[in-house]
């Protein structure tokens, strides 16, 4: 009996010197800033956060729309880093504008450039906007090291995303749908008009906390091309590669945890985004009340505890 005793005993310290080595092991990258190289020049990262738990990496959305707006997002790192990366053409990035660089294929691998410069074992992939479109890409063909996708307002059937944009469209006075319909039927996106309009979908459905905060503001003064040459002259009207992106078939092929976040007001609406959590086996959905699309920035408490009570769940 006493031999059993000792047995289990020595079991159980086994066990636990195994699981203090690996926790001791994962790696702890320098908090800061740096660049890395990829294919057409130079990324800019930044690593924030303490803690041994298992880092989010983060990609940002547009495509081109650099990770100023994601500030908020540092107060995940209490117990674990966070890496933000601008994607090459954006932000604090090399400004390389060669078109034969924007697409799909060209983000991925540099997004797996970044993972292998960081020497990234395992993560959570937490991607915005286009970067649930580039994460989910990634994942199905990398999946290697991601432990859960985070997908926060998520755009993964474009014409899905289009046909929301008209149904939020038309909840607008009469005067800005007019506005909207004829100078897209015109191409003429620089008109005034226009761009009022644009300006005031986006302050209904994209960032609704007024006045816009400077990261916001940067973001937006820091695109890159690729927004246009992908996306499209709005966030209502895909005209590049992108207006026949479509990943619902193959989501069921996500099997690690997966978490879905909208806004109540998101250009992603919380129906569409349901859908698309019905689609990934044993997926959670959570909406935060009176946000928009930057669900971050007009509800950063809310929008950042469901992701910790999300990774908390996951490393009970």
């Amino acid at each position: 009996m006493k031999k059993t005793i000792a047995l289990l005993a020595f079991i159980q310290i086994f066990i636990g010197t195994i699981f203090l080595t690996g926790c001791q092991q994962r790696q702890r990258l320098p908090t800061g800033e740096g660049y890395i190289n990829v294919d057409g020049g130079k990324v800019w990262y930044r690593v924030t956060g303490s803690g041994n738990k298992i880092p989010i990496l983060v990609v940002h959305g547009g495509p081109g729309v650099p990770s100023y707006y994601l500030k908020p997002l540092d107060a995940l790192g209490i117990d674990r880093q966070i890496i933000f990366f601008d994607q090459l053409g954006c932000g604090k990035s090399d400004r390389n504008n060669d078109t034969t660089l924007m697409t799909i294929e060209h983000y991925i691998t540099e997004l797996g450039q970044v993972i292998k410069h960081l020497g990234l074992k395992e993560f959570y992939l937490f991607g915005q906007s286009w970067g649930t479109m580039l994460g989910t890409d990634y994942y199905l063909k990398h999946p290697e090291g991601i432990k859960a996708l985070i997908l926060s307002s998520p755009c993964l059937n474009t014409q899905m995303w289009l046909k929301d944009a008209d149904t939020l469209i038309s909840t607008l006075p009469d005067s800005v749908q007019i506005a909207i319909r004829i100078n897209e039927r015109n191409k003429t996106y620089n008109a005034p008009a226009y761009q009022q309009a644009t300006q005031l979908y986006y302050q209904n459905f994209v960032a609704r906390k007024l006045p816009w905060s400077v990261d916001i503001d940067s973001s937006f003064l820091q695109m890159g091309e690729s927004y246009q040459y992908m996306w499209g002259p709005s966030e209502f009207n895909a005209t590049g590669e992108l207006k026949t992106y479509d990943r619902t078939k193959r989501l069921h092929e996500i099997k690690v945890p997966t978490l879905f976040i909208a806004g109540e007001f998101d250009e992603a609406r919380p129906s569409t985004v349901k859908y698309y959590q019905s689609l990934v086996s044993g997926a959670k959905f959570e909406m935060i009340e009176g946000a928009g699309h930057l669900t971050m920035q007009d509800k950063p408490e809310q929008s950042n505890k469901v992701v910790i009570d999300f990774l908390n769940n996951l490393e009970k």
